[in-house]
């Protein structure tokens, strides 16, 4: 739980550097700036979603080890 929680602080920390840093550099028109911070939003939910589902089915399975009998 601990390294799910310090790989979402993690994401989060650099998402909102990353916006910072691009709001101050930024060469291009609000609009398209606009679109393109919502387009990469959209792509890091998408990755941080695939991320927790590939963490989920992990401990799915690490659940399941630990509720079967050890054989004897």
């Amino acid at each position: 739980m601990r390294r799910f929680f310090g790989f979402t602080l993690g994401i989060l920390t650099g998402a909102v550097i990353g916006s910072t840093i691009a709001l101050l550099l930024a060469p291009e028109s609000g609009e398209a700036f606009r679109r393109q911070l919502i387009e990469r939003g959209e792509i890091l939910r998408t990755e941080i979603r695939e991320a927790a589902a590939a963490r989920q089915i992990e401990l799915r399975e690490r659940l399941e080890t630990l509720r079967t009998p050890p054989s004897v």
